[in-house]
């Protein structure tokens, strides 16, 4: 088994290399005049993990080829972070179903995948491949009680709770979700749904911060009920529009996330509940 990964995932991919004790494959990226994408790989062993996150087209595309430059061996396409995840509906008549057509595309020249933290597990079964999600909330959790601390571990809605729960779980942390009340047609208050948080030291947990929209509004109400402060975790940091700002001026005391995207703030390691799943 080696590893090969695309310019997305540099880090992850030597990360997971090393938890699996094997080799990566290194690949040569370049581009043509007219802007598309050429690459050539270094050897395959007959078994190939290729990691690439794919935040957009450009990511994408460049899987899709190192997909297919390793069509001499047995494949694992590891996806830490999948773009158009979230589209999985159609809201009119002739609109595609976007989660389907990027993973039927993805499916081409591999045997599985695993997925990290899929926004929706349904999306797995899109793949015309066998297909495993795997979480990295044991990993946040696992961060937080380094951290220290007797924290509140919060959701930012129902859907999240579960998450929340598996994060809080590895410190024995309480958690909560919050709960929107709507006080008039432009007034919404967010509250813990059963919890205070008076006096207590505040981590909102969510598998993506995009903007980050929902979460300052949120950290911004806590903070006024006494929260002695509010910081972020998730496993995505898509961090679109300047949410990090967004955040801090909010009140938000710090804001990390996995290496499934590469960041500056990518804390916590996704290598080995990936690595584990391989094994």
């Amino acid at each position: 088994m080696k590893v090969v990964c695309t310019q997305a995932s540099q880090v992850l991919g030597a990360r997971l290399a090393g938890r699996l004790g094997v080799e990566t494959i290194d690949v040569a990226f370049s581009r043509f005049p007219d802007g598309e994408i050429f690459l050539s790989r270094g050897e395959t062993d007959g078994e190939t993990v290729i990691v690439g996150a794919v935040t957009g087209a450009e990511d994408l595309v460049e899987l899709m080829l190192l997909v297919d430059a390793c069509d001499d061996s047995a494949n694992t396409l590891v996806l830490p972070y999948m773009a158009y995840a979230r589209q999985d509906k159609r809201f009119r008549p002739g609109e595609p179903l976007s989660v389907r057509a990027i993973a039927r595309a993805l499916s081409a020249g591999v045997d599985r995948v695993l997925t990290v933290n899929v926004h929706d597990p349904s999306a797995l079964a899109h793949f015309t491949v066998p297909a495993t999600d795997v979480s990295v909330a044991p990993e946040i959790g696992r961060h937080l009680v380094r951290r220290g601390g007797d924290l509140l571990v919060l959701s930012p809605d129902d859907g999240a709770a579960r998450f929340a729960a598996e994060v809080a779980s590895v410190g024995g942390f309480a958690t909560d979700w919050l709960d929107k009340t709507r006080l008039s047609g432009d007034r919404v208050e967010i509250r813990p749904k059963s919890l205070p948080v008076e006096g207590r030291e505040v981590v909102i947990v969510d598998d993506i911060i995009s903007t980050g929209g929902t979460l300052a509004a949120a950290a911004r109400m806590l903070l006024e009920q006494g929260a002695t402060g509010v910081r972020a975790a998730c496993v995505h940091g898509v961090f679109a529009g300047g949410a990090l700002l967004h955040l801090a001026a909010a009140g938000v005391g710090g804001v990390v996330c996995s290496d499934t995207i590469e960041r500056a703030n990518s804390c916590i390691m996704a290598a080995g509940p990936i690595a584990d799943a391989l094994r």
